[in-house]
C-alpha cells in the first residue's frame, strides 16, 4: 500500500471507512444506476445514427461515375486475392419495402422490394455488370431478435 494512501486511509474513523450493509446496497444501487444511465445513452446515440444512415441510405440519387470507378478498383483488388465474391453493401432491411421477406425467401422479384442507395447499386449492376458477366446476390445477415435486420448485397464473377 503506498505511504500516500496510507496517510488518506489512517485519519478517518471507523465511521468515514465503514459503511452498514443498507449504505452499501445504497452505494452499489447508484453504481449500477450510473451504468445503465450510460447503457441508454449510448443505446440512444446508436439508434440516432442508424436513423441517420437509414436517412442517407434513403437517397434515390444515381451512383457517381467516381463511386463506381472506386468500387471497379476494389473489386479487382479482391479478384486479385483469389477471391470470386465480395460484399457489395450492407444495409438494414427497412430499405426494403418487405423490410427483406422476398430476400429472405429468395423470391425472383426481390429487387423491385429495395429503395434508396440499395436499388440504386441494384441498377447499376443491372446496367453496368450484368451485361459482362457479373451476378448479384443478396441474403439476410444478421437476425437481431430473430427478425430479417441487415442485408448483404453480393457481387460474384466466379
Amino acid at each position: 500500500m503506498s505511504d500516500k494512501f496510507k496517510s488518506s486511509v489512517e485519519h478517518l474513523s471507523d465511521d468515514d471507512i465503514f459503511m452498514s450493509v443498507k449504505e452499501l446496497k445504497a452505494y452499489v444501487a447508484e453504481v449500477e444506476m450510473a451504468k445503465a444511465k450510460k447503457s441508454v445513452e449510448a443505446m440512444g446515440r446508436a439508434e440516432k445514427a442508424k436513423q441517420d444512415l437509414l436517412k442517407e441510405l434513403k437517397s434515390e440519387a444515381p451512383i457517381s461515375d467516381e463511386r463506381i470507378r472506386s468500387f471497379v478498383l476494389r473489386v479487382k483488388a479482391v479478384a486479385e486475392t483469389g477471391a470470386t465474391e465480395m460484399l457489395l453493401g450492407r444495409f438494414p432491411c427497412e430499405l426494403c419495402t418487405d423490410h427483406g421477406r422476398a430476400i429472405n425467401m429468395a423470391e425472383p422479384g426481390w429487387p423491385e422490394t429495395l429503395t434508396g442507395r440499395p436499388r440504386q447499386a441494384y441498377l447499376t449492376w443491372k446496367e453496368k455488370l450484368q451485361p459482362l458477366g457479373y451476378k448479384l446476390a443478396a441474403q439476410i445477415v444478421d437476425w437481431p431478435n430473430g427478425v430479417p435486420g441487415d442485408v448483404g448485397l453480393y457481387l460474384s464473377w466466379g
